[in-house]
């Protein structure tokens, strides 16, 4: 195995450089267009053009009557277009939801093909067909031949979606603005399903027709947890294709089977998606953004500052009837203040001491001038807003606590000031912190 790895780290394998060129290729051209079929909702219109590809090189089969890949692919091309074809128009046509015109096509279409290649199969010459490589893939077959079409068609797709980006950014995020602007926004979507097709198409003898869809959305699907820009998720996205491709094949060369022991046992076309969906779960879990750690980190970080805001304001109210926010409080008059119980508030105030905002004193706790800011900062934005809910939202005032408390944790500077500034022009904003507009109601804020 380490010689098989030498080998493979400086490309002495005539063979192995072909399959990692072609796989990698394969990998970007594929992410790249991806990212637009994922976006645009058009994912799984490549799995039934890979489906459909099936009974395409079988035609093409009948027609050469021998192994072609430049043929196959032709046939494989224009029965994918032919099943793309078939879901937009019974779609259109029918009251047929989209996915279950692609089950219709998966279906029918592969079908088809595994009859004909059973037709093939049984004739004395379907053996040199090789048909089994392109519904699981067999890359190791791929010949120079066959790495230089792929590398080619990668290219003109790559330059296809650089030259159309823009096109193809407005019609994922705002088809009807494309078309009011003028923009031939069906034939942009005709010209994003061809590129879709063209990438199935030539993807089939590394993957096959089963795994083929992997590649389109898995590596998209990676990159979009990572960034909310699209030249960044396009860019991102043919690295994890690329990537994918390039350590599918590498594994597949290096490592072998348990059952055989030959070096080469392991098929690449799932070694590539088994490496694509890892990506994936990278990005699933660490991705600083929307990865599930930072989501919890941040749904962790937002309770801990609503609590303390909530007890600032608890504390806030309780000693506004002195006009003293200095003065010493304790846990008790906080929980027969504001709560039926206390049973929360003992680890609130420990985290506001260690924040600075609260200090222990020898007959109890008292706000900081930190805390004192903070508080009024607090229950400002709170009677802004229920100000505003009654002025403008008819709200009642025995109800207008609760809705505030439900949105004022979330609202940015930005928004804040425009809440102020409207109610500074119709009159309503007194100076300094606002009164209670429930307080004559004798109801405490939640």
């Amino acid at each position: 195995m380490q010689e098989q790895l030498v080998r493979l780290l400086t490309l002495q394998d005539a063979n192995t450089r072909t399959v990692l060129l072609g796989a990698t290729l394969l990998g970007v051209a594929s992410a790249v267009v991806g990212c637009f079929a994922v976006l645009r909702r058009r994912a799984l219109v490549g799995d039934a053009v890979a489906h459909a590809a099936l009974p395409g090189i079988c035609i093409a089969f009948f027609v050469v009557g021998d192994r072609n890949f430049a043929a196959f692919m032709i046939g494989a091309l224009v029965v994918g277009v032919l099943a793309a074809g078939f879901v937009s128009f019974v779609k259109a046509a029918t009251r047929i939801k989209e996915d279950a015109a692609i089950a219709l096509a998966i279906g029918g279409f592969f079908g088809v093909g595994i009859v004909l290649s059973r037709i093939i199969q049984n004739d004395p010459s379907g053996n040199r067909a090789g048909l089994d490589g392109f519904i699981f893939g067999k890359a190791a077959s791929m010949v120079s031949g066959d790495a230089q079409l792929i590398a080619a068609v990668a290219i003109v797709v790559l330059m296809a979606t650089g030259l159309l980006y823009k096109e193809f950014k407005i019609l994922c995020f705002d088809r009807d603005f494309a078309t009011s602007q003028g923009w031939p926004a069906m034939g942009l979507d005709l010209g994003l399903m061809a590129l879709v097709c063209v990438c199935t198409v030539v993807g089939l003898p590394a993957v096959g027709v089963v795994l083929m869809v992997s590649l389109l959305v898995i590596p998209a699907a990676a990159a979009r947890f990572w960034t909310h820009r699209l030249g960044t998720m396009v860019v991102l996205a043919g690295i994890f294709g690329g990537l994918s491709g390039m350590l599918g094949t590498a594994l597949s060369a290096t490592i072998p089977a348990p059952a055989s022991g030959l070096s080469r046992g392991w098929p690449t076309g799932p070694l590539i998606t088994l490496v694509a969906a890892a990506f994936f779960l990278i990005s699933l879990v660490a991705a600083p953004r929307r990865g599930i750690v930072a989501d919890v980190v941040r749904r962790a970080s937002l309770r801990r500052r609503v609590a303390r805001q909530n007890l600032l304001r608890r504390v806030y109210e309780m000693l506004e009837p002195g006009g003293d926010l200095s003065a010493t409080w304790s846990v008790g008059d906080l929980g027969r203040v504001r709560m039926s119980g206390v049973g929360g508030v003992h680890g609130q105030i420990r985290r506001a001491v260690r924040a600075g905002l609260v200090e222990a004193g020898p007959e109890g706790f008292l706000l900081s001038p930190s805390g004192q800011a903070a508080a009024v900062r607090v229950v400002r934005t709170h009677r802004l807003w229920e100000v505003f809910l009654i002025t403008h939202a008819h709200i009642a005032a025995d109800h207008v606590d609760r809705d505030a408390d439900q949105i004022e944790h979330f609202l940015p500077a930005e928004t804040l000031a425009a809440l102020e500034a409207k109610l500074v022009e119709s009159g309503r904003t007194p100076l300094g912190v606002p009164s209670s507009p429930h307080a004559t109601l004798g109801i405490g804020a939640n």
